[in-house]
């Protein structure tokens, strides 16, 4: 089933339920933002058209704020340069067959070289394309009304909304200043990635990620502050536990200590585990505790469909 889930692309991270309604909120209020705006420019038979292509905005704005995708450039840049090469497609080439579909893959270049990439620009290409008749007659005045206009109202809206909350502050500039300020790098955080490190790897991948450079540093602060290099014990081992090597992607692994044997002096003679998930599993497999204690990185529990580690139970 994990392996379908991966396949499928199925991401299993735990948000709260405030964060979820909050986003509905937020999306309420920003697509009512964008009605009245387009009522007012196009009247209310054709303004559907333009607010489908803000509803998929208002997904990122307020579902996924930190996302590269979600930021004020990528919002006004890709509906913008999308409108203006949608009407001209438009307007140049006679037949709908092949203006719709060159109007979305010009904007689609043209938003990866202007560094503004937004997949709802996508649809506002395609609705200058096809439209119909009252957004056709706007020519070039669709870039600024509605578009434009209901650019700027969604995205205003999405500003002052995320004020209200603190983890979730608009755009991703503004939460790092006000994050920066509230606490510094803890003095037993892994050492800083630089610049350049976060570049060369993004590159190596060869694709646009959607999340932005401040926050794979604030994840990577969050993941290693104030956890050390400190080995487990072969005496803190005990028997039923489960402990993880720590270690990423397909490397990681979970045992589960079936038994602790001794010798006749009572000194730990080798440990009997279990792979239980990740790398090896499922499998038995033996050890010497050294050999454990030098593969374990910590123990850890399960929640829910999760594992945690057992410090952070108290957190």
């Amino acid at each position: 089933m994990k392996t379908l889930f991966d396949i499928l692309g199925i991401e299993w991270r735990e948000v709260s339920h405030r964060e979820r309604i909050v986003s509905a909120l937020g999306a309420f209020l920003g697509i009512a933002a964008v009605v009245l705006t387009s009522r007012y420019f196009l009247g209310d038979e054709d303004s559907y058209l333009v607010i489908a292509s803000m509803g998929a905005s208002a997904v990122l704005l307020f579902a996924v704020p930190h996302g590269a995708l979600a930021q004020p450039w990528s919002v006004v840049g890709g509906h913008l340069v999308s409108a203006l090469l949608g009407v001209t497609c438009s307007l140049m080439i006679p037949s709908d067959l092949l203006a719709a579909p060159l109007a979305v893959a010009l904007a689609v270049g043209a938003m990866h070289y202007l560094r503004c990439i937004h997949p709802p620009g996508g649809a506002t290409a395609l609705v200058a394309v096809i439209g119909g008749s009252e957004i056709e007659a706007l020519g070039y005045q669709f870039v600024l009304t509605p578009v434009l206009a209901n650019t700027l109202a969604i995205l205003v809206t999405a500003i002052l909304f995320n004020l209200f909350f603190e983890w979730r502050r608009y755009p991703t500039w503004l939460y790092q200043r006000l994050a920066v300020k509230k606490e510094q790098l803890s003095s037993e955080s892994y050492e800083a990635i630089a610049h350049e490190d976060f570049v060369y790897a993004l590159s190596e991948i060869n694709s646009y990620i959607d999340v932005s450079e401040n926050d794979l540093l604030r994840i990577y602060e969050l993941a290693t502050r104030s956890r050390q290099n400190r080995r487990l014990s072969p005496d803190e081992l005990m028997s039923g536990h489960y402990y993880s090597n720590g270690k990423p992607g397909d490397a990681w692994s979970i045992r589960r200590i079936i038994d602790i044997s001794s010798d006749e002096a009572g000194r730990d003679d080798g440990i009997i585990y279990r792979i239980v998930e990740g790398e090896g599993a499922p499998s038995n497999g033996s050890a010497t505790s050294a050999e454990f204690t030098r593969w374990c990185r910590y123990e850890v529990f399960r929640e829910g469909d999760n594992w945690r580690r057992v410090e952070d139970k108290s957190g």
